[in-house]
């Protein structure tokens, strides 16, 4: 055996090549020409023993700067969050760890209820009627949102905060472009959308508005001053993006009259990982529930009166006309859902409000610590868990004289916008001790001068 996961003999080989009628496998190649057929050998490294490729591919990985060898202090749509050892021998059991679509519910039923309970918590989080089984992650989900919005009301207008995740106003462009929807972006002033504007953009043609809360500057929204200002316009409609956690203590945008709800539950048994993958929810209305993009799960019983789960309300194109479909995606994060599911169960209703409480308490003594250090912080509104830091040196530069001291920076806002140059978006999570956060700021002190 050559390879350790590739249990091919040689005698598999001459079987193969005998079972397809050749001796030798270059004439499976033999439709190329000769002439253009690659002679002699690659410009590559010769091949090396498992043990000498494992020990430089480590080598190689240690370089990075990491979660376990860093302390972060960055957030801006993925954070370092407390993740329960028992979230991690879940989803490694082979039953879950190998699932894909649950379509045939005989064989699914502890995968189809591991979603359904996804759905549930999620519900119960938002203060929705109904939520899919996840999506890719945040961003996408809100874009589905918006598109959701202008086949349901038959409008082409979009008011979007720009106090938004920017990449997220990003993939609700490339989204709408195919519906040829027209983006409004509505201005912030100190942290929080201008209600002005928005109210003065908001006409009969307004298929929906979009609210981050808390946004991407940390900064709490007023959900119910904009509940107000749309209780005019029946038909136009609050889509709400929203950090998971931070409704184990905010009101939660259901009870604000929300039509949409979506987000990430990156925060919640999900690792860092580079960025991805996530899993995105999307929480709605039972008035929009045949729209839902995505899968849904629901409980039934079967022909013996024993409670059991399905799929239900298939609306992707694979089920129904493609004209009549709700949406294209083909996939879903069942293994992330599960890690949130796991994460959630082990925290229960009164570990949510203890960790969501413990995150805006920290961010608190981390704002107050700066601010007594001589920063200014930009905003003076109501946050959870980020804030931003007026720096005088650039926030890149920071960052890398950061890592050498060994903490991973704020989030530089200069990279999407030239009038936020130095400024730091800080997170601070529950797992941030006193110790680290006051190292922090003196470094970041030292450093800005």
């Amino acid at each position: 055996m050559q390879h350790r996961y590739i249990p091919m003999t040689d005698s598999d080989q001459k079987e193969m090549l005998k079972t397809i009628g050749v001796e030798h496998s270059d004439e499976l190649f033999q439709d190329i020409p000769e002439k253009v057929r690659f002679k002699g050998d690659l410009n590559i490294k010769p091949a090396k023993s498992e043990y000498e490729l494992t020990k430089e591919l480590s080598a190689l990985a240690g370089q990075n700067s990491n979660l376990q060898s860093h302390t972060s202090f960055l957030g801006a749509g993925v954070y370092h969050h407390y993740i329960p050892s028992l979230v991690d021998h879940v989803i490694s059991r082979s039953e879950f760890y190998t699932a894909y679509t649950p379509y045939q519910p005989e064989i699914s039923q502890g995968e189809l209820q591991a979603i359904f309970e996804f759905q549930t918590m999620i519900c119960e989080i938002t203060g929705m009627e109904v939520a899919n089984s996840s999506m890719y992650d945040g961003g996408t989900a809100l874009a589905e949102a918006v598109n959701l919005s202008a086949g349901q009301t038959k409008r082409k207008k979009i008011l979007v905060s720009k106090a938004i995740h920017p990449e997220s106003l990003e993939v609700i462009y490339t989204y709408a472009r195919g519906f040829n929807l027209n983006i409004v972006e509505i201005d912030h002033e100190d942290g929080l959308t201008d209600l002005q504007q928005l109210q003065s953009e908001l006409d009969e043609d307004t298929a929906s508005v979009v609210m981050q809360y808390p946004n991407f500057f940390g900064q709490v929204e007023p959900l119910k001053e904009v509940e107000t200002i749309l209780e005019d316009q029946k038909k136009t409609m609050m889509i709400v993006s929203s950090n998971p956690l931070s409704l184990g203590y905010l009101t939660p945008p259901g009870e604000f009259g929300a039509d949409i709800v979506v987000g990430d539950t990156q925060v919640f048994g999900i690792p860092a990982q580079f960025g991805g993958p996530h899993c995105g929810y999307f929480a709605t209305t039972k008035k929009l529930m045949r729209k839902v993009p995505g899968r849904l799960v629901g409980q039934t019983v079967d022909e013996n009166g024993h409670r059991g789960f399905v799929l239900t309300l298939q609306a992707r194109e694979q089920h129904i006309r493609r004209d009549k479909a709700t949406s294209n995606i083909c996939s879903n994060q069942a293994l992330n859902a599960l890690a949130t599911s796991v994460a959630l169960t082990t925290l229960g209703k009164q570990g949510l409000t203890e960790m969501a409480e413990l995150n805006m308490k920290k961010a608190r003594y981390a704002k107050q610590a700066f601010e007594k250090a001589g920063f200014e912080t930009v905003y003076s509104n109501k946050f959870f868990n980020e804030f931003v830091v007026k720096t005088k040196q650039s926030v890149s530069s920071i960052n890398e004289s950061l890592l050498s001291k060994g903490f991973i920076g704020g989030y530089d806002l200069g990279q999407f916008n030239e009038k936020l140059n130095n400024h730091m978006l800080v997170a601070v999570t529950e797992i941030r001790s006193k110790e680290e956060i006051d190292n922090f700021v003196q470094e970041v002190g030292a450093i800005n001068g």
